[in-house]
């Protein structure tokens, strides 16, 4: 029986919220357009990478001949180009902000389900996204605290791409021949 060789994908880029928001202040605002605008991108593509792998890892462990629970079901592609032009409207930055944080929230919640099937340890730990906060938070500095969202959803997306990194070279070792220990 021959091991599935893990196909390594292009790695998740990060964003660096202080420099967007200089930028943001430096243009007018202008610069948050092509900040919403990589993160949305940058989360699509993370999803699409995380559900090529979950195939590759459902193959593997069935070649092993082990049963992986169904696959999660692929998250739905965010258009980047229709809400970063939509933002110029204000308030869908709001919808942006609460849609960006539940998908990573679910994603994430998804993924350690999933890769608790695979590996014995726990190898990922989800982070926790207190999303009523952040509107409680918004709504009582009448609409300023969305920056502090902002900071929070691009912060929290690099730690995930981060944990990421290890998580894949877990699964790299089991794909290119190693247990799941």
């Amino acid at each position: 029986m021959e091991t599935q060789k893990f196909a390594s994908l292009e790695s998740d880029k990060k964003i660096w919220f202080s420099m967007w928001f200089l930028s943001a202040i430096i243009t007018f605002g202008l610069a948050f357009f092509p900040m919403i605008y990589r993160l949305i991108n940058n989360r699509n593509i993370h999803f699409k990478k995380e559900e090529t792998i979950e195939k590759q890892v459902n193959i593997c462990m069935q070649q092993k001949g082990k049963t992986v629970q169904k696959i999660n079901k692929p998250k739905r592609e965010m258009n980047a180009k229709l809400w970063t032009a939509a933002i110029i409207l204000v308030f869908p930055v709001f919808i942006i902000a609460y849609l960006l944080s539940k998908d990573l929230s679910v994603h994430e919640s998804e993924q350690d389900n999933f890769l608790a099937q695979t590996f014995t340890e726990r190898i990922f730990m989800t982070q926790t996204i207190p999303i009523k906060t952040y509107v409680i938070i918004t709504i009582v500095t009448l609409g300023f605290g969305i920056i502090y969202w902002l900071y929070k959803i691009v912060n929290q997306y690099n730690a995930h791409y981060t944990a990421h990194l290890q998580v894949e070279k877990k699964i790299s070792g089991l794909m290119n021949g190693g247990e799941e220990n």
